[in-house]
């Protein structure tokens, strides 16, 4: 049956390939400016993410001052030291040798927050679950994400901070949460798979062994069931060909 609702073919590729292809993005770039045009567009998509109770709990402080990137870039190495301590020796190593942000090189710096009180102390749907409002949050972070990948632009996340400290360094009041702080910029070039992938930190898991069905815990390791099948096949034709399989 047609869905009149669906997107055309090349819509729904272009999706798809926005998310396939969308990385994390920490050497590759380039000194170009952001034109505003293209920084409004993926902002406009950010905060048209959903969020619980229609609140809107974001809000997004753009950073371009080198003064200011020094001091987000003095705090990341501080933290960054005390992060690579913490893992054990065969991973330490490659730790090291990551590059884990672009902070003074990408021409744009963001910090996504999260205003917890927006809206009142009872907020529809946060009710019985009160991180939802974070969570919607992250869903402004994936929005500009796909949108800047859509428009050429690389986005890293930074997230090796003290909480607090990042929070001083902006400005932030401690009751407004830091979500996302992100570097944004013109590239040269996106890998073809994740970073820490290609370096082998972790593979890629299939997303069929993540699958359960009714119940937790009831799986399906023999692909018997034509969802888990499908999805197997899927993960197979990307890790062998390096695109999405759809």
């Amino acid at each position: 049956m047609e869905n009149q609702h669906a997107f055309s073919d090349a819509e729904r590729a272009a999706v798809y390939h926005a998310i396939f292809s969308r990385r994390d993005v920490r050497g590759q770039f380039l000194p170009d400016p952001v034109a505003d045009e293209q920084l409004a567009r993926i902002l406009m998509a950010a905060h048209h993410a959903p969020s619980v109770g229609f609140m809107q709990p974001w809000n997004f402080l753009v950073v371009r001052s080198a003064d200011v990137k020094q001091r987000v870039h003095d705090i990341f190495r501080e933290a960054n030291a005390e992060a690579e301590r913490m893992f054990p020796d065969e991973k330490r190593e490659i730790y090291s040798k990551l590059k884990l942000q672009g902070i003074l090189d990408a021409p744009v710096n963001l910090c996504i927050t999260c205003d917890r009180s927006r809206s009142g102390p009872v907020v529809l749907g946060r009710t019985h679950m009160p991180t939802m409002d974070l969570y919607s949050s992250v869903c402004a972070v994936q929005n500009l994400w796909l949108a800047a990948r859509a428009e050429g632009l690389g986005v890293g996340w930074v997230s090796i901070f003290h909480e607090k400290a990042l929070q001083d360094a902006l400005g932030i009041p401690h009751h407004i949460v830091p979500i996302a702080y992100l570097c944004i910029g013109h590239v040269s070039h996106f890998n073809d798979r994740p970073e820490l992938e290609k370096a082998g930190w972790l593979p890629r898991l299939p997303a069929a062994d993540l699958l359960y069905f009714e119940q937790w815990g009831s799986s399906d390791p023999k692909r018997e069931d034509s969802l888990s099948a499908t999805l197997a096949d899927m993960h197979r034709i990307a890790q062998e060909q390096g695109r999405f399989p759809g």
